[in-house]
């Protein structure tokens, strides 16, 4: 099968990025395009302690704004290499990552996600879970897990 619609989520990690390398490098071979995804994760940032109205006013505007910096860098990176690519910033409240890429999957019709993964084992897996091993779980197509550089691997 020829991966022409491939889905990348990306959030500007050194992982994300190695994902998106991967998929750049399969959409040229087989002349694919690429669907850019970033997902608003406000579950990640909140503490409990700001109010809503706070945490509405001024730290989703800052999470959206950072989200469409990396989505024009993703562009930008996939344009200097010949390979089409859309981005979308999703804003879906309280829904886990892995359940926004599976349903962004489905519905754009993807042959492929491709997805960067720290590659977590033990108790730091068990205590952070794994949006990666949810999304492989959960996806209705292939998913390509691309490892993190070496480097950037906790405690391997």
């Amino acid at each position: 099968m020829a991966y022409q619609r491939i889905l990348v989520p990306v959030d500007g990690s050194a992982t994300s990025q190695r994902g998106l390398q991967e998929a750049i490098a399969l959409a040229r071979l087989t002349g694919g395009r690429l669907r850019l995804l970033h997902v608003v994760d406000e579950l990640s940032f909140a503490t409990g302690f700001e109010t809503g109205t706070a945490f509405l006013g001024d730290v989703i505007p800052l999470m959206r704004e950072a989200g469409q910096a990396v989505l024009q860098q993703a562009c930008a990176q996939a344009e200097t290499a010949g390979v089409p690519a859309e981005p979308v910033l999703c804003d879906r409240f309280a829904t886990r990552v892995c359940d926004a890429v599976t349903q962004e999957a489905r519905q754009w019709r993807a042959d492929l996600i491709v997805l960067g993964t720290h590659g977590r084992r033990g108790v730091g897996r068990l205590l952070l879970g794994s949006d990666a091993e949810q999304v492989l779980r959960l996806a209705q197509v292939p998913v390509l897990l691309v490892r993190a550089p070496q480097e950037a691997q906790p405690g391997c």
